[in-house]
């Protein structure tokens, strides 16, 4: 498995990888956050350069949430459901900050990723901020993720 690449600053990520940033960070402004206060935003790309976005939607009764990148994968698959996704940035600030804040993907979300990506057949790059300054390039879900559920532990 491909390693996951390490950029000191957004910078230095390639220029895809910046704007989905970029749209990460403009969804995050759609989060609706009033209890935790922590705004987050994800935004992929589909096989043809269609961009979807996603931002946290929390509720009082807590396990009602929905993460801002299963709403992206959510959205992308009842819109587009014949392309196939790429990669995906996520990003976070608090409530009234500019600030991009480290934020990693929650157990639930690496592993929807996961089933996405076996039912596409393909990886899909996840790009985060996991600490101050620091971005990562992920090669797949598989890599957060690497002894995820799948449908083989179901089969008899």
């Amino acid at each position: 498995m491909k390693p996951v690449d390490t950029f000191a600053s957004l910078d230095e990520l390639d220029s895809e990888s910046r704007y989905l940033v970029h749209k990460a960070k403009e969804a995050s402004a759609h989060a609706y956050a009033p209890y935790s206060k922590f705004m987050v935003g994800a935004a992929l790309i589909l096989d043809d350069g269609t961009v979807m976005t996603g931002a946290n939607q929390e509720n009082a009764a807590y396990p009602l949430c929905m993460c801002a990148e299963r709403v992206a994968l959510y959205a992308a698959s009842a819109l587009h459901p014949a392309q196939k996704i790429q990669k995906m940035a996520v990003v976070a600030h608090k409530k009234n900050h500019k600030e991009l804040v480290p934020a990693s993907c929650c157990g639930a979300c690496r592993q929807v990723l996961l089933e996405y990506e076996h039912r596409q057949h393909r990886p899909i790059e996840i790009v985060m901020l996991v600490s101050e300054g620091q971005w990562i390039k992920c090669p797949s879900a598989e890599a957060l993720l690497p002894h995820g559920f799948s449908k083989e532990n179901l089969t008899e």
